[in-house]
């Protein structure tokens, strides 16, 4: 469907066509016309298929003509970066629309937190938001809700599983008991189903493309040793020679440093962002990567959702990430709107189990490869449970599988 068959305004119809967009993507086909329609929406689809588009145009759409300087819309992320990317789409966007925003994070300036509470207090139209900043004015008791009309959750799964529950209820209790929300997840977990049922009035329900890769991702696993990780992981950048944005994804922060430094000594240039680098930092790091004057990214899962950076040629996942669904948001990095991408997953005896349930959850067998000849011979794949030492049997006073009977001491 075209974005003139979705009867948005026609500043709004310009902007798109300015930055080069014609056709919606199925998210923005199916929310944009319940959202003009002042239905409140629960709507689930994996990330890089325009869920920020399908919130973000009917949003200028209604504030199109808007006279007052009131907080209309306020949106709730869970990270800073989310929140920055989300604050430069909606200023592209209504670039032939007179509508004002402000993003409100951590990790900024005091000039930062003034700006912030300057719009807070006097109002522009549109708060873009993380939880805990936001809880920060608000106990300091200047912030305007009284005219929030719409109050979007992106990434509400994420907020969740980062433990923003009771921030996100103590927001909510601030805002005018008659507005909008529109809830977007990538998952449609228990946890999200009861936010919904708490904080959304009758909602309209999407569910498209839950929990699997793009189509356009190509998958495979090398099944290595843990020594063999980086020398493979060399390997297959060198290989790809005419790849110039790659990002290399890691479970913990320790070692995205590490892994920096290991890709220099192979004549690799890179460059690592976590949580330990302060905003400014992550900042220029992004936008380094963004001009493609950074071609290696090496990132925590911080980067796996809501960062919408173009045309990444391959995802390489380090070691597997302890959720079957960051399997999904990290991969969904590459191949983003309809284009090509490659994504390559290093897996180890210890992480197979882990992959066999991303397996189970993406309905689909990746390829396994072993490493090239001249770095040994990887670890064979192997079905069925994880090998490890057995559970201990309570009832029976033994190890579970264990012929040798546990005695407790004699008093």
């Amino acid at each position: 469907m075209k974005f003139t068959e979705l009867k948005l305004d026609e500043q709004v119809l310009e902007a798109i066509s300015y930055m080069g967009f014609e056709n919606a993507t199925p998210i923005q086909e199916k929310a944009i016309p319940l959202i003009l329609d002042n239905k409140d929406l629960i709507a689930c689809a994996q990330t890089g298929t325009g869920k920020t588009g399908a919130f973000v145009l009917p949003i200028l759409h209604k504030l199109v003509g808007k006279q007052d300087n009131n907080i209309d819309t306020l949106i709730i992320v869970p990270t800073r970066e989310l929140a920055i990317q989300i604050e430069q789409q909606i200023q592209g966007l209504s670039y032939f629309v007179s509508v004002g925003s402000k993003s409100v994070y951590g990790g900024g300036s005091g000039k930062d937190f003034d700006l912030e509470r300057d719009a807070l207090k006097n109002g522009t139209d549109i708060i873009v938001a993380t939880p805990g900043k936001l809880i920060s004015h608000l106990k300091m008791g200047y912030v305007n809700f009284k005219h929030v009309k719409h109050l979007i959750l992106d990434e509400a799964d994420r907020m969740l599983d980062m433990g923003f529950i009771d921030d996100l209820t103590k927001i909510i209790s601030y805002l005018p008991k008659k507005h909008q929300t529109l809830l977007f997840s990538a998952t449609m977990a228990p946890s999200i189903e009861k936010l919904a049922q708490k904080i959304l009035h009758q909602p309209e329900k999407i569910s498209l493309a839950v929990a699997k890769p793009a189509a356009g991702v190509k998958q495979s696993i090398y099944l290595v040793h843990d020594e063999q990780k980086v020398k493979v992981l060399a390997h297959i950048i060198k290989e790809r020679k005419d790849f110039d944005s790659i990002i290399v994804f890691t479970s913990t922060k320790n070692k995205v440093s590490n892994i920096v430094r290991a890709l220099g000594r192979a004549g690799l240039p890179a460059k690592g962002i976590s949580s330990n680098l302060e905003q400014d930092q992550r900042e220029e790091v992004l936008r380094g990567f963004r001009s493609k004057r950074i071609r290696i990214l090496v990132a925590t899962d911080v980067m796996s959702r809501g960062i919408d950076i173009k045309e990444i040629n391959m995802v390489v996942n380090y070691d597997v990430p302890h959720e079957a669904a960051d399997y999904v948001h990290r991969v969904g990095r590459t191949a983003r709107a309809n284009t090509k991408g490659e994504a390559i997953t290093l897996v180890n005896p210890t992480d197979m189990f882990r992959m066999r349930k991303i397996e189970t959850l993406i309905e689909s067998s990746v390829p396994k490869l072993q490493p090239p000849e001249e770095f040994g011979e990887g670890p064979k794949w192997e079905e069925g449970k994880p090998k490890g030492k057995r559970p201990f049997n309570k009832n029976k006073s033994s190890f579970k599988g264990n012929k040798r009977k546990f005695h407790p001491k004699k008093k």
